[in-house]
């Protein structure tokens, strides 16, 4: 009886009129750019600078050359900009020297990794698993470069949000298509857990979560349970998004090479094997017993229901088994290494001996293929997918079919066709994300990208438009560039980034007026341009570029740099630093994240962590970062890179070496003032040094460490 209670007043829930204005459903509107005149550059300055007036407020003055070309060139590629770069501009008195140095920002391949790193934050990128093993994931970082690359290549973002969603459905044969489709595979997942069904639905719970923040700016998570407390959320629209996915699984061998490269891939390993069959044999027979033991023993972890689904013919499985099939069967999977360490006495000699043989065949051997990590349907057919009571996944009350959010559209939608092995079910979900019609997940993009410019978005919780979330500042101005976004502009990003960088309000200075803060303390209204402190990875790259030890190679597996001693559990080994390598100099995208063990310079300085989906870094100043600038041992080796990099002419005098290292710190012309205050400190510091190289390296240090080197102004 309780049961038919709770489904009756589901079926019976209606919005209430105060549910159905809420703003961020409201169709994005046609709005007309206020008539207001003076310090306005572009239409985004007419709204910002109505708002200013009618608090009583006026903008700020723009801010010098160098403070903007500083800003400007951390804010899109993560690092400051050169001296020559400083030069060129301070002496470019063209009409258009700003919009050149935008353009050649945006051109730059240092922009997809500054705004690809952004993107990685809400998709909750990692290379690990999580959970107590922390398994790593070799192949995810194609998706990291995919990513990187989406925003070189300026993909538009509509196609973007297609791919990660459903591109194995929508653009089969399509590598970059098929690693976006990663986006879903970013799960934290306990790939050893016995109890299956549990396993799985924390799977689709994640990704049903991911796809509420990131495309929706929706806490679809707080309905998982019940209907949301605050947000025209229904318990139900929690599942039926879910349903889309309801036939997903792990899908860690995409291939992506060609047709043609497979073809000679499969020759090549045809001759191998033929070749050494019968040392294969042989080690096959030798691993035989402890493979049916270890099958045995791992089988019998499993409750009876999940061991039957694996012993049973796959003729006789049904959809919800074979999703079940292949989220198990990986744990009665084992390879040769892993039976290996099970033989003793005779056997193991016997095997070592067929390796050593067996390696004498290697150059007959085929180079592995290329491969991602992703997800893909089971089949055509998918499991049901069930309303669940509390989300406990064996609380299974009403079926549901896939639908969207019923305060937008209550009908169930029909699969699409495609042709792929796939119910077709994501492509639907895909196509509605990226529709020019959908109010949600436009202005959410378009709110991100002004979040990062300004260090707050026009609604200041990115993924949470909701009641609970904050108002937008500015909502007529986020319609207005969310409707060109998604018409004029093609769904461009880099089209967006040139409309907000061009604007008066980009522009302005970033010091603070007591008058204004009276009025608004927190800068909702823009009177000025934030200041803001740089995330942990811009730091470290700022630094390598300011040493001249930045390795600016692209792409491919993550690096691990050494760690800081007493970093690692004694015995770790999911962290294989290479001392002395180039590659622990790449830029700090490239750091392999490992989600139980944050890159320490990174933790100290606000990284999020990746088992969720982050809209926005916190700011936080605590003691370890100041301790980690003081005594890293990375920042003192860069320091004496930098003061490498300053004393590289011999014959300099103290002032000249000042006066290098603060214009290499800081991409501008130190005053005089500044120039004899650091000269100074050489002269004292080298007593305390011991020689002119010590003194200069502290200075060095110093100068890396400062507020003007850390803060975006």
């Amino acid at each position: 009886m309780v049961l038919v209670a709770l489904l009756a007043a589901e079926e019976s829930r209606s919005f209430t009129p105060v549910q159905k204005r809420w703003w961020a459903i409201q169709p994005v509107a046609q709005v007309m750019v206020p008539a207001v005149t003076g310090w306005v550059r572009n239409e985004i300055d007419a709204f910002v600078l109505e708002k200013l007036q009618a608090k009583g407020l006026t903008p700020s003055p723009a801010a010098s050359r160098v403070t903007l070309l500083r800003r400007v060139t951390l804010d899109m590629t993560g690092l400051p900009p050169t001296v020559e770069e400083m030069q060129n501009f301070v002496a470019d008195k063209s009409t258009n020297a700003w919009e050149k140095v935008v353009d050649r920002l945006l051109a730059s391949p240092h922009y997809g990794e500054r705004w690809g790193r952004h993107w990685l934050d809400v998709a909750r990128y990692a290379d690990s698993d999580g959970f107590k093993a922390d398994d790593t994931r070799p192949h995810v970082w194609r998706y990291r470069d995919y990513v990187i690359k989406s925003f070189n290549d300026d993909k538009p973002y509509d196609r973007f949000v297609r791919e990660q969603i459903a591109g194995d459905e929508l653009y089969p044969g399509n590598n970059e298509a098929l690693i976006g489709v990663s986006f879903n595979r970013h799960f934290p997942d306990e790939y050893n857990a016995a109890h299956i069904r549990l396993r799985r639905q924390e799977m689709l719970n994640d990704i049903t979560d991911a796809v509420g923040y990131a495309f929706l700016g929706v806490t679809l998570a707080c309905a998982r349970c019940h209907d949301h407390k605050f947000d025209p959320l229904l318990h139900k629209d929690y599942y039926r998004l879910q349903s889309f996915f309801a036939n997903t699984r792990i899908h860690d061998g995409v291939l992506l090479d060609s047709a043609e490269k497979q073809k000679e891939y499969a020759a090549q390993l045809a001759k191998w094997e033929g070749a050494t069959e019968g040392i294969r044999t042989e080690m096959q027979a030798l691993l035989k017993p402890a493979r049916e033991s270890f099958y045995a023993e791992r089988l019998s972890r499993y409750p009876e229901d999940i061991q039957e689904i694996l012993t049973m013919k796959p003729e006789a499985r049904n959809a919800e088994q074979w999703v079940l099939y292949h989220q198990s069967v990986s744990q009665v999977t084992f390879t040769d290494n892993e039976l290996r360490g099970k033989l003793k006495g005779s056997a193991l000699a016997r095997y070592k001996e067929l390796e050593t043989q067996l390696k004498g065949f290697d150059g007959v051997k085929p180079e592995p293929l290329n491969v991602a990590q992703t997800i893909r349907d089971t089949s055509r057919v998918a499991p049901k997918t069930f309303v669940l009571r509390g989300g406990a996944w064996d609380g299974q009350m009403e079926e549901v079919q896939p639908g969207f959010l019923s305060i937008l559209d209550a009908k169930d939608v029909a699969p699409a066709n495609v042709s792929a092995e796939s119910t077709g079910r994501r492509a639907v979900l895909a196509n509605w994300l990226a529709s020019a019609s959908n109010p949600l997940s436009t202005r959410v993009i378009v709110n991100r990208v002004w979040h990062y410019h300004f260090g707050r978005g026009i609604v200041g919780t990115p993924s949470d438009m909701g009641v609970i979330g904050e108002r937008p500042s500015h909502k007529e101005l986020l319609d207005w560039l969310t409707a060109k976004f998604t018409g004029e502009d093609g769904w461009s990003l880099k089209k967006l980034h040139k409309r907000i960088l061009m604007s008066a309000t980009y522009q302005q200075s970033s010091d603070s007026r007591a008058e204004a803060a009276k009025v608004d303390p927190e800068n909702k209204l823009l009177w000025k341009f934030s200041r803001r402190r740089l995330e942990g990875e811009s730091i470290r790259d700022s630094m390598l570029a300011a040493s001249g030890m930045l390795n600016t190679k692209m792409g491919g597996p993550g690096v691990f740099p050494p760690l800081p001693a007493g970093s690692l559990p004694k015995g770790y080994q999911l962290w294989k630093a290479v001392p002395e390598s180039d590659e622990n100099l790449r830029r700090s995208v490239y750091i392999f994240v490992r989600r139980n063990l944050r890159y320490p310079m990174f933790q100290s300085f606000d990284f999020p962590d990746t088992h969720e989906s982050c809209a926005r870094r916190q700011a936080t100043v605590t003691p370890d970062q100041a301790l980690e600038l003081l005594n890293g041992k990375l920042i003192h080796e860069w320091a004496r890179g930098m003061a490498r990099r300053v004393d590289n002419d011999r014959g300099l005098d103290v002032s000249a070496k000042a006066e290098r290292a603060l214009r290499m710190a800081y991409s501008r012309v130190p005053n005089a003032e500044e120039i004899a205050s650091a000269a100074a400190f050489l002269k004292k510091q080298e007593k305390v040094a011991g020689t002119p190289e010590g003194a200069l390296e502290d200075l060095c240090h110093t100068l890396l460490a400062s507020n003007e080197f850390l803060y975006i102004n």
